[in-house]
């Protein structure tokens, strides 16, 4: 599935980027930060982070082999197929961070490794939640670039406008992805992280793509229906 999912040479070259955006991150941390300030959290953080931007270009290209085939098909494999290959990316975003620590682990800051299964496990919901805000967005809009721009644009500028009005404000953690982001790999979540985390899902992940799938359906059903041929008797 994995291979299939990055198979075209497009795919291939924006694996490539993504990873390679989290190790630049990871460098980054490293030339900014000295040693003794690193810890698990602080390393996945900009690494997470930094490949959850490209990681949504992946469920806009795959999504779109949905609408380029020759006769309906069912979008759960596909989507399970981002998620797969979210969830490769947020594992290969923890091992970056550990192999870091365990290069510098005399240098480190005390209690390194602390909430490391809690944060890398973040890192992996991290991943797939910006996998499915790409997936839904790539079947609700098309070209694909303009896809691409929205799985930016549209949740940080929503945050953004959020953020500009106080009483707004604490909306930003129900209603927009980069506030749970923060969350999720910063440690443990309390009950109240999960439940904007869950909030974030529903309408980012969960909504996107079912309106996505019934905008897929419909457009199919479209394109399947019979065509009533044109009057052409004289009269």
């Amino acid at each position: 599935m994995i291979r299939r999912s990055v198979g075209t040479l497009p795919r291939k070259w924006l694996a490539a980027i993504t990873l390679l955006a989290g190790l630049s991150a990871a460098l980054a941390v490293a030339v900014a930060a000295p040693s003794p300030d690193w810890t698990f959290a602080a390393l996945a953080g900009p690494v997470q982070s930094a490949m959850s931007v490209a990681v949504p270009f992946f469920g806009v290209l795959m999504v779109g082999d949905l609408r380029r085939a020759p006769r309906p098909v069912r979008a759960v494999p596909t989507l399970l197929g981002a998620l797969s290959v979210a969830a490769v990316v947020g594992v290969f975003g923890a091992l970056i961070c550990a192999a870091m620590l365990a290069v510098s682990a005399t240098d480190t800051a005390h209690a390194p490794w602390s909430h490391i299964g809690a944060i890398a496990a973040g890192g992996v919901l991290v991943q797939m939640t910006a996998q499915l805000v790409g997936t839904g967005l790539g079947l609700l809009l098309r070209p694909p670039v303009v896809a691409f721009l929205a799985t930016v644009v549209l949740p940080m500028g929503l945050w953004a406008v959020l953020g500009a009005v106080e009483v707004l404000r604490p909306a930003r953690g129900w209603l927009t992805p980069y506030p749970s982001v923060q969350n999720l790999l910063s440690g443990p979540m309390a009950p109240l992280m999960w439940a904007q985390w869950f909030a974030v899902l529903l309408i980012w992940g969960a909504g996107l793509n079912s309106l996505g799938v019934a905008l897929l359906k419909r457009r199919n059903s479209d394109d399947n229906s019979p065509q009533i041929p044109a009057n052409n008797s004289a009269h």
